[in-house]
């Protein structure tokens, strides 16, 4: 008698406890509802084989419940990582980081297209974790001022500037040994074509993207470039 009269108040309890959502508005939790009132009456009337049956319909329909609710929940957790990861590869995309951080905004896309799939498989929390991992891809990824498409020569006294020493600096190839890429570019406006020592202040080079990378305006040394790397 002792142990029925705890699974009744343990029954009674589950509505005031950790499940006051909306959720808890199930069909399950109504039956358990039900079937501890049910239940409660049969004891109160001495019907005890009766108010035991009862007790254990209400047990079972409390923990679909309990089950139903921690799903629905997973559910909305998904659906707010997933929403987080949108907005991020949305802004991502917006800063031009699928052609500055191409690798972490493809692994960005790929966690998220697995988030999807988990999802529609019924999977919350493995398409909660793939949402927070495509979030996680684009930690690195921030707006970058795009490198110069154009490089204005200065005198040699002052720079130093050939093919050479332009090609090393950070925000052109980061590389003096890619400087066969300006002069090809650019052996049709020096004095000598064929003579790559030649250049001349004043002379408005073109620097080709060579990686995809993202090339605008000219040279001012007024900006703050990131280095190019061919890797990112």
């Amino acid at each position: 008698m002792k142990k029925l009269l705890i699974i009744i108040a343990s029954l009674a309890f589950i509505g005031t406890i950790a499940f006051a959502v909306s959720y808890k508005n199930n069909t399950y939790q109504k039956l358990a509802d039900e079937y501890t009132r049910q239940a409660q009456a049969a004891l109160n009337a001495g019907r005890y084989d009766e108010s035991i049956e009862l007790s254990q319909k209400a047990e079972e329909n409390a923990a679909l419940s309990r089950a139903y609710i921690d799903m629905m929940l997973a559910k909305k957790s998904a659906e707010d990582e997933m929403k987080i990861a949108q907005n991020k590869i949305a802004w991502a995309k917006s800063i031009n980081a699928d052609k500055n951080f191409p690798m972490a905004f493809t692994a960005a896309q790929n966690k998220y297209a697995g988030a999807e799939k988990s999802y529609d498989g019924e999977d919350y929390k493995a398409a909660a974790n793939y949402a927070r991992e495509s979030v996680a891809a684009l930690d690195g990824v921030h707006e970058v001022t795009p490198l110069p498409e154009f490089y204005v020569v200065r005198p040699w006294a002052d720079t130093k500037d050939c093919f050479w020493n332009i090609s090393g600096r950070p925000y052109i190839y980061n590389n003096p040994l890619l400087w066969e890429n300006l002069y090809q570019a650019n052996k049709t406006n020096i004095p000598r074509p064929e003579d790559p020592n030649l250049i001349l202040p004043g002379m408005k080079m073109q620097i080709p993207s060579l990686s995809g990378e993202i090339r605008d305006g000219v040279y001012d040394p007024a900006k703050a470039y990131d280095p190019y790397n061919v890797a990112r």
